[in-house]
């Protein structure tokens, strides 16, 4: 991929991520406004569009979306998330395609139960995020919040663990992402499924 993003492309993306923030939001995922989706355009440079800041999840139109460069900085578009920095690291960190974010409840109340760390095994649903069912433990990361993304950043790619598309920020929600967005979806709900069945467990 290049640098050389048409209207066309910003404006497919975004139908892309309208389609997958509404199928999020109605599961309870980003309420009101919050959470963010993103999906790389460019690698040389990095170029992803990121959901608009302030808008409801469940009703985004394809014009509601952002380009931003590898600093989660505005190319073109209007006010892009907060966290479109944070988004971009992630992509340049593991390669991903597409990177969600949702605030749910299992992921923060998870967070505050296991700040150390979340561990699975012995579930099939593992196997829904590149793992084997049995005889491993996989351990979801939970790092500390901040309002600063350079931190938040450098907290992710500290604690991140390879096995694990996703990440918990305590008291804030679930980073999850993929190839695309169709697999970074499906990791978001079986990440999801997981960390509803431990808190359900508790």
């Amino acid at each position: 991929m290049t640098a050389d993003i048409s209207a066309l492309d910003l404006e497919e993306a975004g139908a892309v991520l309208a389609a997958e923030s509404a199928r999020f939001a109605s599961f309870g995922w980003m309420r009101g406004t919050s959470g963010n989706l993103s999906v790389v355009l460019s690698r040389e440079p990095l170029r992803l569009a990121v959901t608009a800041s302030g808008h409801d999840k469940g009703e985004l139109t394809p014009a509601d979306v952002v380009l931003v460069d590898g600093q989660g900085a505005a190319v073109q578009g209007g006010k892009p998330s907060a966290e479109a920095e944070l988004h971009a690291r992630v992509a340049a960190l593991t390669g991903a395609g597409a990177v969600v974010h949702v605030h749910t409840v299992a992921s923060v109340a998870m967070g505050k139960r296991k700040p150390g760390g979340i561990v699975f095994s012995d579930l099939e649903m593992l196997k829904g995020v590149g793992q084997p069912a049995h005889d491993v433990e996989v351990t979801l990361p939970v790092i500390a919040n901040s309002q600063d993304m350079k931190v938040l950043g450098d907290r992710l790619e500290e604690a991140r663990n390879p096995r694990m598309p996703a990440v918990v920020v305590a008291g804030h929600g679930l980073y999850v992402w993929g190839a695309d967005p169709r697999q970074a979806r499906h990791h978001t709900e079986v990440v999801e499924w997981l960390l509803e069945l431990e808190l359900a467990g508790r």
